[in-house]
């Protein structure tokens, strides 16, 4: 039986998104200073079924073409944890890093070779303070919470991409990481925080994974990060692992959740709206994503 975990074509949807989305891609206006700063994002990233999930590609795209093109993208994803904080490699068409097992040869061959970030990495090293000094790594890709999703915002892969690590879980530290990149967001870099809203991979059932049953726990965390968000309550979220109905089965472990505070840090104010764009489950997870205002 065809499903997203088995697809009759594997990625037959993305190969079907990018007939529409190309041309749309291609006619996108770049950011301009007129523009005034870009947002900074939080989005729940999928892993290889993304490429079979046609509503949330198109998604995706459209949530991009809501914004001018940026002229680089800087992310960090929940699937690079390492101190001190370390930059990817640089160079253009950096490879990728296919951290996840299980699936068909075809997602193990997708490309997303992006152009030269060096003038971001230089630009990104400069916003650190030199009490904590920025490790350029010379060979590390992008992981696939970097380029699944960007695969589907961006799928001309004309931006230059760059992947800064989490060197710790502390919501306090992650929002000062953000606030240090909160002045590139007006020079037209767009500041990713790539996670998962809800992420209990451990107790994955499969009602959830065939017939779309989104059990409470999901759904009450779900609801609590929304209403957290919308009234701008920093601490409520950073004491999630107290504080949220659903734990810890919405989050066994932090760092699908963290990178949250990376996007709040970078935004003008971290106590601000936010205004969610993509909401709704995937195999029983809320994908809830949002962006600052």
């Amino acid at each position: 039986m065809s499903s997203l975990f088995n697809p009759a074509v594997p990625a037959g949807a993305y190969d079907e998104f990018l007939l529409e989305a190309l041309p749309r891609a291609r006619s996108q206006r770049t950011w301009e200073p007129a523009d005034g700063p870009l947002p900074a994002l939080y989005l729940s990233h999928g892993a290889p079924p993304l490429f079979d999930d046609g509503p949330w590609l198109r998604e995706l795209f459209g949530w991009a073409q809501s914004m001018p093109k940026p002229t680089s993208i800087l992310i960090v994803s929940a699937h690079w944890e390492s101190a001190p904080l370390s930059l990817s490699a640089t160079g253009a068409g950096t490879p990728l890093v296919y951290d996840f097992g299980g699936f068909h040869p075809r997602y193990y061959t997708m490309a997303h070779a992006t152009p030269d970030a060096s003038a971001l990495a230089r630009r990104v090293a400069g916003a650190m303070p030199d009490s904590d000094p920025v490790h350029q790594h010379p060979r590390r890709g992008l992981d696939h919470g970097a380029w699944v999703p960007l695969m589907a915002m961006y799928p001309l892969a004309d931006i230059p991409v760059l992947q800064l690590s989490m060197p710790t879980q502390d919501p306090v530290k992650l929002l000062a990481i953000g606030a240090r990149l909160r002045e590139l967001r007006a020079e037209g870099v767009l500041v990713i925080g790539s996670g998962f809203m809800v992420h209990g991979l451990p107790f994955v059932t499969r009602e959830m994974l065939f017939s779309g049953v989104v059990p409470a726990w999901s759904s009450d965390f779900d609801g609590w990060a929304a209403e957290a968000l919308g009234r701008g309550d920093v601490d409520e979220l950073a004491g999630y692992q107290q504080h949220a109905p659903g734990m810890p089965f919405a989050h066994p472990t932090p760092e699908h959740f963290t990178p949250l505070f990376v996007t709040l840090g970078a935004a003008d104010r971290p106590d601000g709206p936010v205004r969610s764009a993509i909401e709704g489950y995937m195999m029983g997870f809320s994908k809830r994503s949002f962006q600052t205002l």
